[in-house]
């Protein structure tokens, strides 16, 4: 048994719910059923409800009067894992999830307005069954965060307006993995165990220009946040503790969720058909290792895990048609490159999104709704322990939101 063992990758999951991200990397983007229906094409302008606090805070200045959203999202996973040289196969290894979020936006005056929002731009979990071979690199990897974020915007003049934001960001993770082949006779012994939680920050700002009532662009920038974990470290064999005896000692693991950049426009073409748009700049460069650490450990390191992610963008354009004064109907294309080399945690790729949903006029105050996407994922093969892995990836998106104007 070497001093090191490799950690696979973890991630940020939404809102107290454990859930599989389905964007680049370990990205999440399901911060609404509206914009899940326009495949989040635009997010940074349209702000047709107050889920705009996800992407723009400065689109807070669209609004007259409070407006409360709140949305859940089902996401049903499918990701099978085979192992290229024995054909062992792992189905099923992203778990459904449900994920909520809620905004609540509040004009002052004229000039400015503040709100609150609740929801996440990270998160992954994966869980492998606990007899697979490989479970030295599988296993289960959960990590759970909300992001609590209150904004502020201001006016500056008719076409110009800026907001901003804090955010606190609590994650509670932990990991398991397993003996696998190093232990033939029982390989869903456990190997290791890695838990802890932590509350971190970062900052939001955002820019919308409005270059007539029908015709509007938006910018937002969202900082990263270094998630500082400290909690527990669970060596079941004695292989990695200075004692070489079984045990659990305090442990530390750092986790860079990285900065995001979007930009988007809304146009509304006629009365009843706008389109919108949008690309996304995720800085997924800084993710550069996981390395969980503790004076009890050989060398004062228990896991590494070095990364390769590069910067990535994700590109969507929509369409909205309004059907009638109760209905409006809306459909979305994105493309979301690969952010990093696929490992047994992550097989990452690049992803297809398609995207339809609609809105229910239940009345001048209460709106409905609703959005459905397809997320196809392209099949690809990776090397781990020193095996070849061949991934297929794809999912179903839905998600509900309820809108009320006070």
């Amino acid at each position: 048994m070497t001093k090191k063992i490799t950690l696979t990758a973890l991630a940020v999951s939404a809102a107290l719910l454990s859930i599989n991200a389905h964007s680049a990397g370990f990205q999440v983007n399901e911060h609404s059923a509206s914009g899940l229906g326009r495949a989040f094409s635009g997010e940074v302008a349209v702000a047709d409800n107050a889920s705009v606090l996800a992407r723009n805070p400065a689109a807070m200045m669209m609004f007259d009067r409070m407006q409360f959203s709140g949305a859940i999202s089902y996401i049903d996973p499918q990701i099978d894992v085979t192992a290229q040289s024995s054909g062992e196969k792992a189905t099923d290894v992203a778990p459904t999830a449900i994920v909520p979020a809620g905004y609540f936006i509040q004009p002052i005056n004229e000039k400015f307005a503040w709100g609150l929002a609740m929801f996440t731009n990270y998160g992954f979990a994966t869980e492998y069954p606990s007899d697979f071979t490989y479970g030295l690199d599988a296993g289960t990897t959960d990590l759970l965060t909300l992001n609590l974020n209150p904004n502020i915007a201001y006016r500056i003049n008719d076409n110009f307006s800026i907001g901003a934001g804090i955010n606190m960001v609590y994650a509670d993770a932990e990991l398991i993995r397993h003996q696998g082949g190093l232990n033939m006779t029982d390989p869903s012994a456990n190997l290791l165990k890695l838990e802890g939680d932590t509350i971190d920050w970062g900052w939001n700002i955002g820019f919308l220009y409005e270059l007539n009532e029908n015709n509007r662009f938006g910018l937002s920038y969202r900082s990263e946040v270094e998630l500082k974990f400290d909690g527990d470290f669970t060596d079941y064999i004695g292989a990695f503790l200075d004692s070489k005896q079984p045990g659990t000692v305090p442990g530390k693991l750092n986790v860079v969720t990285p900065a995001i950049a979007e930009i988007g426009g809304f146009h509304q073409l006629n009365n009843q058909w706008a389109v919108h748009y949008g690309v996304q700049w995720i800085q997924w460069s800084k993710f550069e290792e996981l390395r969980a650490t503790s004076e009890q450990c050989k060398n004062n390191e228990c896991l590494l895990k070095e990364e390769d992610f590069d910067d990535n963008f994700r590109y969507s354009i929509g369409a909205t048609y309004n059907l009638n004064p109760d209905w409006t109907l809306r459909a979305g294309f994105a493309f979301d490159e690969q952010a990093g080399k696929s490992t047994l945690s992550i097989p990452d790729t690049d992803r297809y999104w398609y995207s339809a949903g609609f809105t229910y006029n239940y009345s001048s105050q209460m709106t409905f709704d609703f959005g459905f996407t397809y997320l196809y994922g392209k099949s690809n093969s990776f090397k781990e322990s020193g095996e070849t892995f061949h991934a297929e990836n794809d999912a179903y998106l839905t998600s509900a939101q309820i809108n009320y104007i006070f």
